[in-house]
């Protein structure tokens, strides 16, 4: 996980907020470059390569075609990816630290937000799932009900209807949710979306100016 695309120099990330940016299965960090307009000005974003090589792309798990997936390797991913957080936060002061995944992205930040639930301010979740863990759902719910944006197309034919019931009784057991549906955008993420997440990001992130 040492492959990321930053928002912004290394000279002006100290002391800011952190996105971290995290892409769909079989695709790759510079996906979610796009998302870096959505941005606020306090923020500085981290876009970051899964671990798992996919056909000469990346993953962060191996999944089927309806979404099934080994819960020991989708902890795994999630440990090395705190662990690459912390380090981040060590080296520039990050004043708070915030999720953003899409598709296999969200199922990851979810996952590494059931992990720790208190290290995040915000968690913004597009065209993804919760992946169903037996494991953390001991623990659940939640202590603490971190935001958390759900975007998706209600004809995304890539997220079975089962895995939307899921997430949905997920995210409405655990977080303070806040979901949105559009219309003709697909297994893919919108202007409209990426407009609405930049509000979503603006309410929960701090708000003064670096």
């Amino acid at each position: 996980m040492e492959n990321v695309t930053w928002s912004e120099p290394a000279d002006r990330r100290r002391g800011r907020e952190l996105v971290v940016l995290l892409h769909g299965y079989g695709s790759g960090e510079r996906a979610m470059e796009r998302l870096f307009a959505a941005l606020p000005a306090t923020a500085v974003g981290a876009a970051m390569r899964g671990p798992l090589d996919v056909g000469g792309s990346s993953g962060w798990f191996l999944l089927d075609p309806l979404l099934n997936s080994n819960t020991g390797e989708v902890l795994e991913s999630a440990l090395l990816l705190l662990s690459r957080l912390d380090r981040m936060r060590a080296e520039y002061g990050f004043t708070g630290v915030s999720l953003a995944g899409f598709s296999q992205g969200m199922a990851m930040a979810a996952t590494v937000l059931r992990l720790r639930p208190r290290d995040f301010r915000a968690v913004v979740g597009l065209s993804g799932w919760i992946p169903r863990n037996d494991l953390l759902a001991a623990a659940e719910p939640l202590p603490v009900r971190v935001p958390f944006f759900w975007g998706r197309d209600r004809r995304d034919l890539v997220i079975n209807a089962d895995a939307v019931v899921h997430t949905q009784e997920w995210l409405e057991e655990n977080t303070a949710l806040t979901a949105r549906t559009y219309s003709d955008m697909g297994h893919a993420i919108g202007a409209r979306e990426i407009s609405d997440v930049e509000v979503f990001l603006r309410r929960y992130l701090a708000s003064d100016t670096p």
